[in-house]
C-alpha cells in the first residue's frame, strides 16, 4: 500500500506578517478564506474595491497600497497577525512589506502557492466576468514568481520562513498552526 504524504502543518509565530505570493488565480484568497479570520486579511482586490469601486481597477492600485499599507503597519504595531493577500510576485512588493514588518519587529512567513501555470491560468480563466486577469498579465505573474524563487530568491530577502506549495493537493490539505511569540519585555 502506497504511504500517503501527510498534510503540509504550516507553523506561524503569532503576531506575524503573513505575504501570500502567487499569480492571479493561484488561490491565494481561498487559502485566506479557510486559514484566517477575515479581520486578519489585507486584500489588494478589498481596497481597490474600497477607493473605485471596483476590485478590478488597477488605476486604483497607488491608493489601494498606500491605505493597506497603512493599516499593516497599525495592525503589526498593536503585535496582530495579519495577512496580505496580493499577487506579492514582484521583490520589491515584497520589500515594501518586509520593511513594514521590520519596522515592527515582527516576523514575516512568505506562503508561496507555486502551482502548475497551466492549473492558475485555467482558474483564472474560470473566474466571473472582470474578476479574470487578462492572460498575459498572469503569464508575466507567473514568469515573476519564477525568477523570484531560483536559487532560493525568497529566502535571501528576509522572510523568517518561506512556505512553497507546489500543488493544488497540498494547497487544500495545509494546515495552519499559531506558535504564542511573547512581546519582547512581556
Amino acid at each position: 500500500m502506497p504511504s500517503m504524504d501527510p498534510a503540509p502543518v504550516i507553523r506561524l509565530p503569532d503576531p506575524c506578517l503573513v505575504v501570500l505570493v502567487g499569480a492571479a488565480g493561484a488561490g491565494k484568497s481561498t487559502f485566506a478564506g479557510r486559514h484566517f479570520a477575515p479581520g486578519e486579511v489585507l486584500s489588494s482586490d478589498a481596497y481597490r474595491e474600497l477607493i473605485a469601486g471596483n476590485a478590478t481597477d488597477q488605476r486604483a492600485t497607488a491608493a489601494a497600497f498606500a491605505a493597506l499599507h497603512r493599516e499593516l503597519r497599525r495592525r503589526l504595531a498593536d503585535r496582530r497577525l495579519t495577512v496580505v493577500d496580493a499577487t506579492s510576485v514582484q521583490s520589491a512588493a515584497r520589500s515594501a512589506l518586509l520593511r513594514d514588518a521590520t519596522a515592527a519587529g515582527v516576523p514575516a512567513v512568505a506562503i508561496v502557492l507555486d502551482l502548475p501555470p497551466d492549473v492558475v491560468l485555467a482558474r483564472n480563466a474560470e473566474r466571473p466576468g472582470a474578476r479574470a486577469v487578462p492572460e498575459e498579465a498572469v503569464r508575466r505573474q507567473l514568469e515573476h514568481l519564477r525568477r523570484g524563487l531560483e536559487g532560493d530568491g525568497l529566502g535571501r530577502e528576509g522572510f523568517a520562513a518561506v512556505v512553497r506549495l507546489r500543488d493544488p493537493a497540498a494547497v487544500a490539505a495545509a494546515r495552519v498552526e499559531r506558535v504564542r511569540v511573547r512581546a519582547p519585555g512581556a
